[in-house]
């Protein structure tokens, strides 16, 4: 028998949890399809984020807000107990991706609504809404969901390809060279320079780190127990930033707990997102973006200590400037920076701005974050070509309407997670990506049900 079918670009927590609500849905209401789940880099259920082998890499989020189902939030404190592992507030992240695995192997229910894994690199995407592959196989659907998660960081300027520059500290196997106890200069001092700065560290006790970035601000850690949401009184109608900011700020003075308050307003963000016109959606990103990014994606108490413990040992130096160029060197690189404070490097040129500063470091690590040219992405560069797509105007992603559905010339495609930051903005954490993935099921089963498919074998 064809089945309906539903093809799902990236098997990482996005499109994971895209196939679970769909094929959950699908078993609850009796309708046959069948759903592919590709991913370039054969890594199912885990993609970027949970690939990590590291047991120091913690989710950012307790484990009571992390379920992979929209209507069960107690389902991944009932596994972890069920498979002995210890529910602490915070999981390791390579737990949390044996959950995600384990729930996508639940949901799956041959014959009637089969999970086909597929490993391959997505190349184009016909008009018939078949995916064309880099090895010359096509999968065939009836609608196709963009899950591509967050794309490598950006390249830097002025920095050439070398053994020693980590381009994508999360591309497999990364930083696994970085044990030899020298220098590290990491580019960003967000969620991913936590990540690396614990695991070099740890690889050799006599790796100091040199953290760079223009504010130089770390993420904020987490309270010991949960913050009590604050209610904040914004006001309706079209919004300004200055409104918002005003609003904030007095639920912080009248609380006294900031923490609250941020997580008084996090139900609302997507809502506060889409009420800012265009030029204040660009001046929060400009002006707000990195102290709501610290304040909101905030790590475990035991990170930020950790963190704490290599600046007091001096294992850890936060710079606060910009790169400028990197050349190789004796021992590895070379690195030119502008630093408002030179304190940590020799001085080479001064001025009322700051200084020119020379370090040597033996590794060079970019953790500045996604990039957000979708264009670098050879697929979606091939569904803008052709119209299916466009970028969002802010450049965060793809343009879509807040359900997912894609602003282009194509019907029945879709995105989910971060490609959707345009729309929704807080749109990167699971909490968030699961309640996207269970409002878009319905529709998709609808389009599956009420299409006739080709075959779902992959030529």
């Amino acid at each position: 028998m064809v089945l309906p079918s539903i093809t799902i670009v990236g098997g990482g927590a996005s499109g994971t949890l895209t196939a679970i609500h769909l094929l959950r849905l699908a078993r609850a209401t009796g309708t046959p399809v069948a759903v592919t789940l590709l991913d370039q880099g054969g890594r199912h259920a885990l993609g970027q984020a949970y690939s990590t082998t590291d047991p120091h890499h913690l989710l950012n989020t307790r484990v009571e807000r992390m379920s992979a189902l929209d209507d069960d939030p107690d389902h991944l404190r009932a596994w972890a107990r069920t498979e002995g592992v210890h529910a602490y507030d915070y999981l390791p992240r390579a737990v949390y991706g044996r959950y995600l695995r384990e729930v996508l192997a639940a949901a799956e229910d041959p014959p009637a609504r089969p999970l086909h894994r597929v490993t391959a690199t997505a190349v184009a995407l016909d008009a018939d809404h078949t995916v064309r592959l880099s090895d010359g196989g096509r999968i065939g659907g009836d609608a196709v969901v963009l899950a591509l998660g967050n794309r490598s960081p950006a390249p830097l300027p002025g920095v050439p390809a070398h053994p020693r520059y980590i381009a994508d500290p999360w591309a497999p196997g990364a930083l696994a060279a970085i044990d030899d106890g020298a220098p590290v200069l990491v580019l960003g001092t967000g969620l991913t320079m936590v990540d690396v700065a614990l695991t070099v560290t740890r690889a050799h006790p006599d790796t100091v780190v040199h953290a760079l970035s223009r504010h130089a601000l770390l993420p904020r850690p987490h309270l010991p127990r949960p913050a009590l949401p604050i209610p904040v009184a914004i006001p309706d109608g079209p919004l300004r930033v200055a409104d918002l900011l005003s609003a904030t700020r007095r639920a912080v003075r009248a609380s006294g707990d900031w923490q609250g308050v941020m997580e008084g307003l996090r139900p609302h963000v997507q809502e506060l997102w889409q009420r800012l016109g265009a030029d204040e959606r660009r001046l929060f990103l400009r002006r707000v973006a990195r102290y709501w990014e610290i304040h909101r994606h905030r790590i475990p108490p035991s990170s930020a200590s950790a963190i704490e413990d290599l600046r007091a040992a001096g294992r850890l130096r936060l710079l606060r400037g910009s790169l400028l160029s990197a050349e190789p060197a004796a021992n590895g690189l070379r690195v030119h920076t502008h630093l408002d404070d030179a304190a940590n490097g020799p001085r080479v040129h001064s001025g009322s701005g700051g200084a020119t500063t020379g370090l040597d470091v033996g590794w060079l690590v970019n953790a500045t974050g996604p990039g957000g040219d979708v264009t670098s992405d050879p697929f979606l560069a091939t569904l803008i070509a052709s119209g299916a797509a466009r970028p969002d105007p802010l450049g965060l992603g793809l343009d879509a309407d807040p359900d997912g559905a894609l602003r282009g010339s194509r019907e029945r495609l879709f995105a989910v997670g971060p490609l959707l930051r345009g729309s929704l903005y807080e749109t990167t954490a699971v909490p968030e990506i699961r309640t996207q993935a269970a409002a878009l099921a319905p529709r998709l089963l609808e389009i599956a049900a009420s299409h006739a498919a080709p075959s779902q074998s992959v030529a």
